[in-house]
């Protein structure tokens, strides 16, 4: 065994190199790796978010029966969305857009939930990605759903 390694141009010198050389290399390779496939989950569980408060927002205040109970019930059932997908609730913002706008000019806009009335639904969620600084909120995800009462509404 001791003519082999001498024909390979091993010595006695390299011996346990390979497990420092795998150390390297794993801590070169697999922690920014995890890192990467945190920050993903991180922002697509800010999309998943977004798009079901907005779903469920625009739920809650089609089928509520006034404008106030209706933003109240839409404002709660977005949190809940928001919540189960791991989000800080402070992190959204809710918003109403007219037919057909999208949710860039959401905001000055409130529905009077008119029979036969269409309307938007836009929910912002701010986006953290783990170990970076609080003050780096520039990454958001919106998620819009749109909203057509019925025509044949009491009311």
């Amino acid at each position: 065994m001791r003519w082999l390694r001498a024909r390979l141009g091993q010595g006695d010198g390299e011996r346990g190199s390979a497990l420092v050389e795998f150390v390297f290399i794993a801590l070169v390779v697999f922690v920014p790796l995890v890192y990467i496939i945190a920050g993903f989950s991180a922002v697509q569980r800010g999309v998943f978010a977004s798009q079901a408060a907005a779903r469920e927002a625009g739920r809650a205040m089609g089928t509520a029966p006034d404008p106030v109970s209706g933003h109240e019930r839409a404002l709660r059932a977005a949190q809940l969305a928001v919540e189960d997908q791991s989000v800080e609730v402070t992190d959204m913002r809710l918003a109403y857009a007219p037919a057909g706008a999208g949710c860039d000019g959401a905001g000055s806009y409130s529905p009077a939930l008119a029979p036969g009335e269409e309307f938007s639904v836009c929910v912002t969620v701010t986006v953290r990605i783990p170990l970076l600084p609080e003050f780096i909120d520039a990454n958001t995800a919106t998620g819009q759903f749109v909203v057509e009462r019925d025509r044949y509404v009491d009311g």
